[in-house]
C-alpha cells in the first residue's frame, strides 16, 4: 500500500508561483507511474501533469503546458509540480496520483492511489 501525502499550496498573486510536492511511504514510488490532477468546486476532478517511473517522459494538459513543470526523486520517493505564470483559473484541489502501469494516463481512474489534496488559490 502507498500513501501520498501532498504538500505546498496556499494563496498566491495572478503571475506567481508554488512548487508541489508529493511525499510517499509504504513503498517506493520508483516503479510507479505519477500524476497530478486538479478539482475545482462544482468540476470534475481534471488532469494536469504525468511522468513516467523514470522521469524520461512527461506529458501535460494543454491548459498547463509550458507553465508548470513535473519531476520525481526516486531517492527521496517524491514527485514535485513547479507551477509558474499561475492564473486564477488554476485554482483548485491539486491531488498527487500513483499509478502502477507504466503507460502514462490523463484518467483519474487509471490511477490506484492517491494523496487528500492541497488547496491552491491564485488571486486576480
Amino acid at each position: 500500500q502507498v500513501q501520498l501525502v501532498e504538500s505546498g499550496g496556499g494563496l498566491v498573486q495572478a503571475g506567481g508561483s508554488l512548487r508541489l510536492s508529493c511525499a510517499a511511504s509504504g513503498r517506493t514510488l520508483s516503479t510507479y507511474t505519477m500524476g497530478w490532477f486538479r478539482q475545482a468546486p462544482g468540476k470534475e476532478r481534471e488532469f494536469v501533469a504525468a511522468i513516467s517511473w523514470s522521469g524520461g517522459t512527461r506529458t501535460y494538459a494543454d491548459s498547463v503546458k509550458g507553465r508548470f513543470t513535473i519531476s520525481r526523486d526516486n531517492a527521496k520517493n517524491a514527485v514535485y509540480l513547479q507551477m509558474n505564470s499561475l492564473k486564477p483559473e488554476d485554482t483548485a484541489v491539486y491531488y498527487c496520483a500513483g499509478r502502477r502501469e507504466s503507460s502514462l494516463s490523463g484518467r483519474p481512474l487509471a490511477y490506484d492511489y492517491w494523496g487528500q489534496g492541497t488547496q491552491v488559490t491564485v488571486s486576480s
